[in-house]
């Protein structure tokens, strides 16, 4: 703050040398400003429109907006941004050296430039979601970089800057959970690693590392056990599902990995989900369909609370298979569905298969370019390839069919929608990543049920009656729901510990790293 007192001091000097108080008005500094925006389209219209009059640099209003830039820019560590990106350091050297118009007028255009970039950054992200990960298709809701400037001159600095961030209870609780990490982080973490495994009943050094460690980070009340007893097994089944683990009170390997996270690992984790945060910084729909593919659930959430859940399978970690994230609208649910086998799986996984045997997949009917179904003996299926191959396969609606007995579409250009399975096996598993990159539920009759609600009075009843046809049959939802595809790592309740989950598709380590290029840092404070 004093070296701030000190630029503003600096800078009465400058405007006493421009004949004080018209040096706002100087037409030097105006030109300058002209010059210095010239490059930049956005900031240039914005000066062109007021009348080339500096908004930073000045007495009054001016100070005070400059004053609050820099306190904003200062904290910009506290929202894991780019603080070293902004060069505070640097622009206050240059307002202090500003001697002539023309170095009133570049500073004057690069505080502009500096508040834009920040104000971006902190509304909308540091990074551009798809060339982190081209299957992060996300639409981030960015704003006209000019309507900044005009609002911030409309508004009172202090309650502007403050607004800029996601206003969102989930940013609110992360910005909280990350002050909190940054002091495990400068204490030097949670304590000794636990050396290995451990199970009930157990007792010695090790258990005391594992107490010590559930304690520091508040999983374990005080006590000086040596013994796993009730209250370590207790406190482990929490952590575990606060993990996304099993949660047998048993610290197997998988649950010790999770305990040894250092703090620096989840402090990471958190900034991830903050940038996160901002790239999905608009209204979701006081009603609507939340996936978490790391969390392997899927809720329907109605005026911030979960209403309801049910698991997920997600897309297989493999290059044509992982699951997008992007946001859309749910229009319709279709009750005993035809599956249309995508192209990638009828050429890459099928066509091979009647290559071998003419009469595989029997289940699978083969239609042509114009709807007919081809019968397979007079087909040589060995004359074609994966980019000759003239037929789609088709599955009619069934008990068994791929897509079980329901989907819901919510049109997109990446063929993905949620939808019953007959595998039900794969949901009583921890991981749940084996689809081809749709998002298969648990519980889909009541899913559907939940949706139906807001149209039918007896949903359950009216769902039952169309599934008994056995006919395919589209419902459409009267008022749409949005739906977001997310991918969180660590994420919030308005009750209990911060949760975490692992990264399944390794995205959120490419967005830890591109951040951390971008001049982002893992604070330790002292408490």
């Amino acid at each position: 703050m004093v070296r701030l007192q000190l630029v503003f001091a600096v800078l009465a000097l400058v405007f006493a040398g421009f004949g004080a108080p018209a040096h706002a008005q100087s037409a030097a500094i105006k030109q300058a400003i002209a010059e210095a925006s010239a490059n930049d389209e956005d900031i240039a219209a914005y000066y062109r429109d007021n009348g080339f009059d500096p908004i930073w640099i000045g007495r009054g209003k001016n100070a005070r907006r400059l004053e609050a830039l820099f306190e904003a820019l200062e904290q910009s560590g506290s929202h894991g941004l780019p603080t070293s990106s902004y060069k505070i350091d640097q622009l206050k050297a240059e307002i202090s050296a500003a001697k002539t118009a023309r170095q009133v007028g570049n500073i004057e255009v690069a505080l502009s430039e500096t508040f834009l970039r920040y104000a971006t950054n902190l509304q909308t992200g540091v990074l551009v979601p798809r060339r982190i990960d081209p299957l992060i298709v996300r639409e981030v809701p960015y704003r006209a970089r000019k309507s900044y400037l005009e609002s911030l001159v409309k508004s009172t600095p202090r309650p502007f800057f403050r607004a800029l961030a996601p206003q969102t209870q989930e940013y609110n609780r992360l910005f909280a959970v990350k002050a909190d990490l940054e002091l495990a982080v400068g204490r030097g973490d949670w304590g000794q690693k636990v050396p290995g495994a451990l199970k009930p009943g157990a007792g010695g050094n090790s258990v005391a590392i594992l107490r010590n460690r559930l304690q520091a980070m508040g999983y374990l009340g005080r006590t000086a056990t040596t013994t796993y007893d009730a209250s370590i097994q207790q406190a482990v089944q929490v952590f575990q599902m606060d993990h996304g683990l099993t949660a047998d009170g048993v610290a197997g390997p998988a649950t010790i990995d999770e305990i040894n996270k250092q703090a620096a690992d989840r402090l990471a984790s958190v900034i991830v989900a903050m940038e996160r945060e901002r790239w999905l910084n608009k209204e979701r729909g006081a009603r609507h369909v939340l996936v978490n593919i790391t969390d392997f659930t899927a809720k329907i959430i109605d005026n911030d609370k979960v209403t309801f859940e049910t698991r997920s399978v997600v897309g297989a970690n493999s290059d044509d298979r992982r699951t997008p994230e992007f946001s859309d609208v749910m229009e319709m649910v279709v009750v005993n569905p035809s599956w249309n086998v995508p192209r990638s799986i009828t050429v890459k996984e099928y066509l091979p298969m009647l290559k071998a045997n003419p009469n595989a997949v029997g289940h699978l009917k083969l239609v042509d370019n114009r709807g007919r179904v081809v019968a397979r003996n007079g087909v040589n299926f060995a004359q074609y390839d994966a980019k000759t191959f003239p037929f789609s396969l088709k599955e009619p609606p069934s008990d068994g069919n791929a897509l079980g007995q329901v989907k819901f579409l919510f049109p997109n250009p990446y063929n993905i929608y949620l939808h019953d399975t007959p595998a039900k096996n794969l949901f009583g598993r921890e991981v749940r990543a084996y689809s081809h990159g749709c998002i298969r539920l648990g519980q889909p009759f009541d899913f559907a049920y939940a949706l139906l609600a807001a149209q039918e009075a007896d949903p359950q009843g009216y769902f039952q009656s169309v599934l008994k046809t056995g006919r395919e049959t589209t419902i459409s939802l009267k008022q749409p729901i949005p739906v977001h595809l997310i991918y969180r790592t660590a994420f919030t309740s308005s009750k209990g510990h911060v949760q975490y989950r692992r990264d399944v598709y390794g995205r959120d380590a490419k967005i830890w790293n591109a951040l951390a290029q971008r001049g982002v840092v893992l604070r330790g404070i002292q408490g």
